[in-house]
């Protein structure tokens, strides 16, 4: 059973949420409840308005930590400058990008913060709706658009929609995993807002090589598609082995020095992780839970 004190968390969140969305009810179904039970929420009732499901599933959606683990703030690496000015860029003026690079260097984290402080922008997980029916429907879901009634009437409400509200931006990480149907259908979505809404896909350099394997084979759709987000890969770690090295060991100290503890040995940090920021949170971790 979900105690008050999860309750009340979850509450917290889905307030500082609302900044994102136009109205109460686009918020409401993005998170699928009903507007009654989010007007409840919102002015501080938690008890006997959802289920159990329901807190949790919200919980996920907006990425609310309920094991007790650390607080991770955001630290202003090479990687998070660079893709929020990219984002930014491109929000404001409806185009389009694509960045392909290593794994493991804070684009999701990026990504993930980017959304939760720009109103009209969604952050979607490609390798969780791998096909064109759980991808548009997630984008409208995101949104708080119908997702109810036929994939056509979804697909139809979810275009007006973009078209009618002020610089939509949607990133789509982990976008190799789509399937082929998938990549069609956004070059499809792409067509129908164009300088409405902008597009981000990220991914690893697999995302690069499937692109352009594709491209050599004619397959339908790829060489457009790559048109569309500007037919060029950005990339933010350097090519050169060394400069790289120097890069990512650069970017676990940015981070640890803001999240460690006051008086940890920041280097001891960054070479047990190699540079690798995932290795950098687990270290903290444990010096926070010790």
């Amino acid at each position: 059973m979900i105690t008050t004190e999860i309750k009340n968390k979850i509450a917290e969140a889905i307030r500082a949420a609302r900044t994102n969305y136009p109205s109460d009810a686009k918020h409401a179904a993005s998170l699928g409840v009903t507007t009654s039970a989010y007007s409840s929420i919102k002015n501080g009732q938690t008890e006997r308005v959802l289920s159990d499901g329901n807190w949790m599933s919200i919980a996920r959606k907006l990425g609310v930590n309920l094991r007790g683990g650390i607080e991770w703030k955001a630290a202003k690496t090479e990687t998070f400058k660079y893709i929020t000015t990219q984002l930014e860029f491109i929000q404001e003026r409806g185009l389009s990008g694509l960045l392909c690079d290593l794994p493991n260097i804070g684009k999701t984290f990026t990504a993930r913060h980017y959304v939760k402080t720009h109103p009209n922008a969604v952050y979607i997980d490609c390798s969780q709706v791998k096909t064109k029916l759980k991808l548009v429907r997630k984008i409208a879901t995101e949104f708080g658009s119908n997702t109810r009634g036929s994939y056509s009437d979804v697909y139809a409400d979810l275009v007006f929609y973009l078209r009618s509200i002020d610089t939509p931006l949607i990133i789509l990480d982990e976008a190799g995993d789509l399937q082929y149907e998938a990549f069609l259908e956004l070059k499809a979505l792409w067509n129908a807002t164009e300088r409405c809404c902008a597009w981000y896909m990220m991914g690893a350099d697999g995302l690069k090589a499937k692109i352009n394997r594709s491209i050599e084979c004619n397959k339908v759709g790829y060489a457009e598609m790559f048109s569309r987000y500007g037919d060029r890969y950005s990339r933010i770690t350097p090519d050169d082995g060394r400069e790289r090295e120097a890069f990512l060991k650069e970017q676990a100290r940015v981070v640890a020095k803001v999240n460690a503890p006051e008086g940890t040995d920041i280097g001891v940090i960054v070479r047990k992780s190699a540079g690798g920021l995932r290795r950098v949170y687990t270290e903290i971790e444990k010096l926070k839970m010790a």
